[in-house]
């Protein structure tokens, strides 16, 4: 089975960097799916393709295959050239025969929604002989302009639900991987029921779990009542925070889809409602999940989207009671936090901030998460709790803010709970 990717950005060269193999050498592995080559048939500043050729009989073969070799590219790091790791490229992905087990549109239905390309042509099942028909293969070309990382996590996730099958035992561990790999897109993919049946070997009670986490507005059969998950728990820790200080401005800044506004947006108490994130294609989705095209002009004053970084000064932050910054500062590189802490406490000073992250003690709890990673490849740092603490601390302690500390999750004696929260208050200064 064989895979290319060819890049073309102002040196196209520059993609051994991101994958973390040189342009120069041939190398091979003994992998458990097979003998596995990563080859450059072409490399120059204009345009660079690079192979992957996998003893593999499945599809979900060659994604695991790509998740050995590129590990860190995955996770979005580039230690050579960290900069390129962020950076959005002119992609094509090609598969000269891909298994697709689900009509001659599938590939279309499953990439195209995340913004590429398709091209997936049939195979003959023997050219000599037209009337065999069809195979179940294709040859699928990808055209797309994605960072590297997020193109390989969508191969990964979606090769699998090409072919409709595994080579390995699929158990829970596998519906956190596709948390994990997938959580940033496929709550919002049209077809996300069918990935998650496929990608999980249509295990019915696995596929539920990931549903759950990843689509929390898919409509529920009549069962018996569940457990809040750990999402909601924390949008309900946030909101009765937001509640408790008597907030009715609200910033939330790392927006992203629009969770979190959608709740504040329901609840009349917040009168004034911000929505921030650096991804234009975040508020995209957030503007369609809180259908504000359907406001009425009077609740359209309520709400407002606007693209902005939590690391940059931005007068628009100012003025409001409080800011959330939910799941956010653990995707900032720990030479930015500084950054982060001045926009936020030195420049637009809420009366208020909630920082919710998880506490990497718990992540031993989390099956198939494998020591030393964190929760989403898109983390780059993970805090204990005593280093939250101290972290928050030095932060108040600057800004003339007090803080407190909450837990948020089931808790284990020894672990904590898997989300922790400081609440910041501003010391009124004395008249």
């Amino acid at each position: 089975m064989t895979a290319n990717a060819t890049t073309d950005f102002p040196d196209a060269s520059d993609i051994g960097y991101l994958l973390h193999k040189h342009p120069d050498r041939v190398q091979s592995w003994n992998l458990p799916m097979g003998a596995t080559t990563v080859l450059y048939p072409e490399v120059s500043a204009e345009c660079t393709t690079v192979a992957v050729l996998a003893d593999a009989d499945a599809a979900s073969g060659l994604a695991v295959a790509l998740s050995r070799l590129f590990k860190q590219t995955l996770a979005g790091v580039c230690t050579g050239r960290p900069e390129l790791a962020s950076a959005a490229v002119d992609l094509t992905m090609s598969m000269p025969a891909a298994p697709s087990r689900g009509g001659t549109d599938l590939a279309d239905r499953l990439f195209g929604p995340l913004g590429w390309t398709v091209d997936a042509t049939p195979i003959a099942l023997d050219p000599t002989q037209p009337e065999w028909g069809d195979s179940e293969y294709v040859d699928l070309v990808l055209a797309g302009t994605f960072t590297l990382s997020a193109a390989l996590r969508h191969l990964y996730v979606l090769l699998p639900v090409l072919d409709d099958a595994k080579h390995y035992w699929v158990g829970g561990d596998e519906a956190d991987k596709l948390v994990r790999a997938a959580g940033d897109w496929l709550g919002d993919h049209p077809e996300s029921a069918l990935i998650a049946s496929r990608y999980l070997a249509h295990r019915r009670e696995l596929v539920a779990s990931a549903l759950d986490r990843l689509v929390p507005d898919a409509p529920q059969d009549d069962v018996a009542p569940r457990d809040p998950t750990l999402a909601e728990q924390r949008v309900r820790a946030v909101l009765a925070a937001l509640t408790g200080v008597g907030a009715k401005s609200v910033i939330d800044l790392g927006c992203g889809e629009g969770r979190l506004l959608r709740e504040l947006f329901a609840d009349n108490s917040f009168d004034r409602i911000l929505g921030a994130d650096v991804s234009d294609r975040a508020l995209v989705k957030a503007h369609r999940r809180l259908r504000l095209d359907d406001l009425s002009d009077r609740q359209r004053t309520r709400i407002e989207l606007v693209q902005s970084s939590a690391t940059y000064r931005d007068v628009r932050l100012q003025g409001f009671d409080a800011m959330v910054l939910m799941e956010v500062i653990e995707h900032v590189d720990l030479d930015r936090l500084p950054a982060l802490v001045r926009s936020v406490f030195g420049e637009a000073r809420p009366r208020t901030v909630l920082v919710t992250t998880p506490n990497s003690e718990y992540n031993v709890l989390y099956p198939g998460l494998e020591p030393g990673t964190f929760r989403h490849v898109d983390h780059r740092f993970e805090f204990t709790r005593a280093e939250f603490e101290q972290w928050a601390s030095s932060v108040a302690d600057g800004h003339a803010y007090s803080v407190r500390f909450d837990r948020i999750g089931p808790v284990d004696d020894v672990h904590g709970t898997p989300t922790q929260m400081a609440v910041f208050t501003r010391e009124e200064q004395s008249q």
